[in-house]
């Protein structure tokens, strides 16, 4: 019969006021299990709030030593730029005394090559007029030579009366002979002389091709001095640039500073919050405790709830599983150490990860027909499973147990089984030794939203040892 139909009404042999006492006693405890998931969550808030509020004050510390930091390098600069500009200023200075003084030197140089090469010029025509001379003479004296020889002719043809004129003959022949080695020795020199000048006016006017390089050279060379000035000005705006931006470095350094003062207070105050939600928290989760003892005291003090039903089928279901595990050793189905292995071995690729022991197959093969009926049992049932004293649940029921996927989110919703949830419902279901456990949870739904649920279970005991539970969780 469904759960909604057996509490419409006061049981038989309970008054009215008996079964409101149960029915606000159960309201009220849906209520502290309430508040406790808001806590709960406000704890985990104000956790990550603090985490936030350190990782904000750390990245502050950081930017406020990188801006220190950036404020040394900048003042480095500075003094390095300063130094380069007073070097430049002293190097553009001496450099340029020097190429001016070097230009003009070697201006006068290209002038005095100049002047040698045009002096030379006329020395080569005064030298080939002295070439002109120097043959007509060398053409007089042959005709001398050649007339003297004639005169000797006529001299000898006359006789006695011509001997006179013959020693004259002779004499002009003399002289005719000197001047013309005379002249053929002048002509030699003045071979070598012009030779002499040819090699003096290519060497003159490489001299004067050098010297105007060497002036283009200098212009060059002025130019680059210039340039140097140019540099020494861009190194100054440098300079100056760098003031312009370490005044706002070292007053971002001071604006760190305050930040830091502020976001240290205010992790102080995060860090006392989250103190006192975790004592909040702590206090919830004990009267959550007190009122799940005060439902078992109402129940087994015989006041009847609208839980009742589920109280009972719980109870029933779990000594019905008790039996079953009993009958299994007694059989020799399954032996006691291995349906006790606390073993869990990781089942490889699974995500959430799912485990393994050595009484997961068995009791996939038995527990289903106990399972699957609780489902019908009431509409609000959601799922019936039973959890080792760990919170294990080897066997879920057929919906929750399917294949997983690449799906992790998918996986956390479908596939519940062979899991351990150790949270506190998980862990208070499986350890629990007390008649029965109705607990009041949040379940969360994803995306933010959470739905009441409660958890009733019952204790599952095999040969006087404690097994587990089994947990029949419904909607409130």
């Amino acid at each position: 019969m469904p759960a909604t139909s057996a509490v419409a009404t006061a049981p038989s042999g309970q008054t009215a006021s008996q079964s409101d006492i149960g029915d606000r006693a159960g309201r009220l405890g849906v209520e502290i299990a309430d508040v406790a998931g808001l806590i709960a969550d406000l704890s985990r808030i104000s956790q990550q709030q603090a985490a936030q509020a350190q990782a904000t004050q750390d990245a502050a510390t950081s930017m406020n030593a990188a801006a220190a930091q950036l404020s040394q390098t900048m003042g480095t600069s500075r003094q390095a730029a300063a130094d380069v500009r007073a070097v430049l200023d002293r190097s553009a200075a001496a450099i340029s005394g020097t190429v001016k003084r070097t230009t003009a030197t070697l201006g006068a140089m290209a002038d005095g090559a100049m002047s040698i090469q045009t002096t030379l010029d006329s020395v080569s025509g005064s030298l080939k007029n002295v070439e002109a001379a120097s043959t007509a003479i060398a053409q007089i004296a042959r005709q001398t030579k050649l007339l003297a020889l004639n005169a000797s002719v006529e001299a000898a043809r006359a006789g006695d009366a011509g001997r006179g004129f013959a020693i004259i003959a002779n004499a002009v022949k003399g002289l005719a002979d000197q001047i013309h080695a005379f002249s053929a020795q002048t002509t030699s020199n003045l071979g070598h002389l012009s030779k002499a000048l040819g090699t003096l006016r290519t060497q003159a006017q490489n001299n004067s091709q050098s010297a105007e390089q060497t002036i283009a050279d200098s212009s060059a060379a002025a130019e680059a001095t210039t340039t140097l000035e140019a540099l020494v000005g861009s190194v100054d705006r440098l300079v100056t640039d760098i003031d312009a931006m370490a005044r706002p470095v070292e007053q971002s350094i001071s604006g760190f500073a305050t930040m830091q003062h502020e976001l240290s207070a205010l992790a102080e105050g995060v860090t006392a919050g989250r103190g006192h939600l975790a004592m909040a928290e702590k206090r919830t989760q004990s009267i959550l405790s007190i009122s799940e003892d005060f439902m078992l005291f109402l129940v087994e003090s015989g006041f009847q709830t609208v839980d009742a039903p589920y109280i009972a089928l719980a109870r029933a279901k779990a000594a019905e599983i008790s039996t079953l595990f009993a009958d299994a050793i007694a059989t020799g189905k399954i032996g006691m150490a291995d349906l006790f292995d606390e073993r869990y071995q990781p089942i490889k690729g699974t995500d959430p990860g799912q485990v393994m022991t050595r009484f997961t197959a068995f009791t996939d093969q038995v527990l289903p027909a106990l399972q699957e009926p609780v489902l019908d049992f009431d509409a609000r049932i959601t799922f019936c499973a039973a959890v080792d004293r760990n919170g294990y649940l080897p066997t879920h029921n057929a919906i929750y147990s399917q294949p997983q996927g690449s799906d992790a989110v998918w996986n956390a919703a479908n596939c519940r089984n062979r899991r351990i949830f150790d949270d506190r419902t998980g862990l208070s279901a499986g350890q629990s030794t007390k008649p029965f456990l109705l607990q009041t949870y949040r379940r969360d739904m994803g995306g933010g939203k959470f739905a009441l649920m409660k958890d009733c279970s019952a204790p599952i005991g095999v040969n006087g040892r404690h097994w587990g539970g089994l947990r029949i969780a419904f909607k409130v």
